[in-house]
């Protein structure tokens, strides 16, 4: 997979990802808000197979599902962080959307290109050529990521029953 590379700081907060003030809005409209305190233009901007990049503690604060499905919505294809808040990790992963732990997050750009290989734990920079190394995600969850989703397993598991 490969995208565009969307840069935050640290401390990225679930409120700013899904405002509180919004939370009554249909998904879809909530998502159009996503990330505007700290990029209004993000929303607008970010396409189908783009990547979000942050720094520590990515999705601190309440445990709001709305930023992970904001993400989804979005299609954000990937979190990279240098570390994520944990409740936030598992609701993107539930949602689909795969969080990479990458100490070296920090020296990608906005606007870099990415190319990822969550089999392989490999993230490379097309824009700077620098390549690096994560943990992979066991592979049970990326079977739920290749099935798009926790729900989306679990339906393909019990056979549409879920």
């Amino acid at each position: 997979m490969s995208g565009r590379a969307f840069v935050f700081g640290d401390n990225i907060d679930t409120d700013v990802m899904a405002p509180g003030t919004l939370m009554k809005l249909p998904p879809e409209e909530l998502a159009q808000h996503c990330l505007a305190a700290v990029d209004p233009d993000f929303a607008r901007t970010v396409a189908k197979g783009d990547f979000v990049v942050g720094g520590r503690s990515f999705g601190i604060g309440s445990s709001r599902e709305q930023a992970a499905v904001s993400l989804s919505l979005l299609g954000v294809r990937a979190v990279i962080a240098r570390s994520f808040a944990r409740i936030f990790w598992r609701n993107a992963i539930n949602l689909g959307v795969p969080c990479i732990t990458l100490e070296q997050a920090g020296e990608i750009s906005a606007g870099d290109r990415l190319e990822v290989d969550l089999a392989a734990g490999r993230l490379t920079n097309l824009t700077t050529g620098q390549g690096y190394d994560f943990a992979p995600l066991p592979p049970h969850l990326m079977a739920m990521m290749d099935d798009g989703g926790l729900m989306s397993h679990l339906k393909k598991k019990l056979g549409g029953a879920a």
